[in-house]
């Protein structure tokens, strides 16, 4: 007897992805480990160069990158729905914005919330440091880096994604937002490519930030615990926070990753209602307030800012630096944020990706860093002050250390920042894997494990050899090459989007013709009678395989004599699926039995139970249609299916 292997568990690498960025990979590691320094010199060479020379180019497509997504929020594109026209959300609204939120900023909230707001008052780019003036101006360049422009930059590598995946049936991975610049030949050699560009990048992206985030975890230890700050310890660290997002990333999306997300939003709003509570509460109000007017009328002259009249390295160290990074972020992040948004509409997405998480971000700034200047300036704790400058990984816990009942809220920002760590390492884990295995979804365990234990592998390595800040400084420069292809993938993108909206412009158009109303033949009375049926699935299948399938093939005959290629078979759900044309713009007639809930005035049977009717509807390519053609005749149908086609072609002519 042959045993048949499950083919869940059957490999879905791609071969050359996978060999590929596996050997850059560990070049890119040895040559950062056993020549830190020499690394660093080059990569930080690299770096300079681009943001001397090509800084313009950073602050100008980011201007651009914004100006796009909130035109496809606000414009007529926004009704697109990231699927077909029928999908609907896989997560609830909450669910959705825990995940998107723990992966996209999360642990950079924790790390940067007191530090960043506290470095730009003590040490403002122009003017006194220590002042009030210093204090506003410290807050305004925090919401500008952690505002609109890094969410705008994961919202359209994520749009670009889930747009040519769900709605066109492109796999979900980094290839697919080239597809309108090079069609088929995403799936050769420049396809290959570009995915192994995005796995190196995510990999050392989250290995670094986990080997710098281990300090900050080891600090966290050592105020509350008296626990050593040591390379041994952070060690233990990582090997605990990547045993972690495997046993996450192995579980799935649904249970581990989504959990997780959960519980470090939910922490998050914990910690930070207790900061603001036990914080001067008013002030944190009035400070966000004034803090959002101050950002938002300024954001168009800090986007566009590059300090040309009054040179400065400040740009480049801090700015730049910032754009660098969401933008070498993007592919990890953005795929990320693809993959829980199928069913959105475009409205929805930005909405959701850019407008509440930005939100979020803003009043978590207020709260750690207007409290934390409070401290310095009103109140006189200039050790905070010092603490900060001397190390960014101490700055929360020096901060909380100054708050009543200071050692549980210390240990709640451990476990976050634990948490927050595990959350990037298995939604990296996650996207590599379906990286390198052609975005396939459903891929075995072993590979899972493999690429979340390769982050906290390569994370101690660089660790060890203090390699850490060499390929931090190789991922943030190689924004650059990605940033050309991203702006050429919103041109296809916003090209595709026009040719969605004229073709679902053409459907709504012909509603009035067709199809709300039988056509000849018909009469009155059996069109009440029709819309009185709430019919169940057998009664549909049976319409479906006496009418709409006979239809289906009297009409494919048809279109055979004309010359056409025309196939009749089996749709979803016990549906009939017509076919006419060439792959590419083939016209696609399909009727599926989708179910409903009885309504509440429909008598329900004798036990009184909820019960489901189903209708007969239209799907065409682009998704459903919510057109149902139950107890339609056979020339019905037929005319039915012409007048589709009739559409088809003159959106072909419209776009050809």
């Amino acid at each position: 007897m042959t045993v048949k292997s499950d083919p869940v568990e059957a490999s879905t690498l791609n071969p050359p992805v996978f060999w590929i960025s596996a050997i850059l990979l560990l070049l890119l590691v040895l040559f950062a480990s056993l020549m830190p320094q020499q690394a660093q010199t080059l990569f930080a060479h690299v770096q300079d160069w681009i943001f001397t020379n090509v800084s313009w180019f950073y602050i100008l497509a980011v201007a651009v990158i914004l100006g796009t997504v909130v035109f496809l929020g606000v414009s007529r594109y926004g009704d697109i729905k990231l699927g077909p026209d029928h999908s609907t959300p896989d997560y609830s609204s909450m669910t959705w914005f825990a995940m998107l939120f723990s992966a996209g900023m999360g642990i950079g909230l924790m790390f940067f919330g007191v530090a960043e707001p506290v470095m730009h008052f003590l040490n403002p780019p122009y003017g006194e440091g220590d002042t009030v003036a210093a204090a506003g101006e410290a807050m305004r360049i925090t919401f500008f880096h952690w505002g609109l422009h890094a969410w705008a930059i994961y919202a359209i590598v994520a749009l670009i994604l889930a747009y040519f995946s769900f709605r066109h049936g492109l796999p979900l991975t980094l290839r697919s937002a080239l597809y309108p610049l090079i069609g088929e030949r995403i799936y050769g050699p420049i396809g290959h490519a570009v995915d192994i560009f995005a796995i190196i990048g995510t990999v050392l992206g989250v290995a670094t930030s986990l080997g710098f985030g281990v300090a900050q975890i080891n600090t966290g230890l050592n105020a509350l615990f008296g626990i050593p700050v040591s390379i041994p310890i952070q060690i233990a660290l990582i090997i605990g926070t990547t045993a972690l997002a495997t046993l996450s990333v192995v579980s799935g999306l649904d249970k581990g990753i989504r959990r997780l997300s959960e519980l470090n939003l939910g922490l998050a709003v914990l910690l930070m209602a207790m900061v603001m509570i036990l914080g001067p509460t008013v002030l944190i109000l009035q400070t966000f307030v004034q803090n959002t007017g101050g950002y938002l009328s300024e954001i168009v002259s800090r986007t566009l800012n590059l300090n040309a009249y009054q040179p400065t390295d400040w740009i480049g160290g801090w700015t730049l630096f910032y754009w660098g990074w969401w933008l070498a972020w993007s592919p990890f992040v953005g795929l990320f944020i693809a993959r829980i948004s199928r069913g959105r509409t475009i409205r929805e997405f930005v909405t959701g990706v850019l407008l509440v998480p930005t939100a979020f971000t803003l009043l978590w700034m207020t709260v750690f860093g207007n409290t934390a200047i409070h401290m310095i300036l009103e109140q006189g704790m200039t050790d905070l002050g010092m603490a900060v400058d001397k190390d960014t990984s101490l700055a929360l816990f020096a901060f909380l250390q100054h708050f009543p009942f200071s050692g549980v809220i210390s240990a709640l920002a451990i476990i976050m920042v634990v948490v927050f760590f595990v959350t990037s390492a298995d939604s990296g884990a996650m996207v590599v894997d379906m990286l390198a295995s052609g975005g396939s979804e459903n891929t075995p365990v072993r590979q899972r494990i493999f690429w979340a234990s390769s982050m906290g592998l390569v994370a101690i390595a660089l660790l060890l050899a203090d390699g850490l800040k060499a390929l931090q400084t190789a991922t943030i420069a190689s924004a650059l090459p990605f940033t050309l292809a991203l702006l050429l993938s919103m041109r296809g993108l916003l090209k595709a989007l026009k040719l969605d909206a004229t073709k679902r412009g053409l459907r709504h158009q012909a509603l009035a013709i067709s199809p709300n109303t039988p056509r000849a033949g018909g009469n009155w009375q059996r069109r009440l009678r029709t819309l009185a049926m709430f019919p169940r699935r057998a009664h549909v299948v049976r319409f479906i395989e006496e009418v709409a399938r006979p239809a289906c093939l009297s009409v494919a005959e048809e279109w055979r004599l004309q010359g056409y290629d025309c196939t009749v078979e089996d749709g979803e759900e016990g549906g009939v699926r017509l076919s006419v044309g060439p792959t590419d713009d083939a016209f696609i007639y399909e009727i599926r039995p989708h179910a409903y809930a009885t309504p509440s005035f429909v008598m329900s049977g004798p036990t009184g139970e909820e019960r489901k009717y189903f209708r007969a509807e239209v799907h065409l390519r682009e998704g459903g249609q919510d057109h149902d053609v139950m107890g339609w005749s056979r020339d019905e149908v037929i005319g039915d299916i012409l007048d589709h086609y009739e559409r088809h072609m003159h959106f072909l002519h419209l776009v050809g």
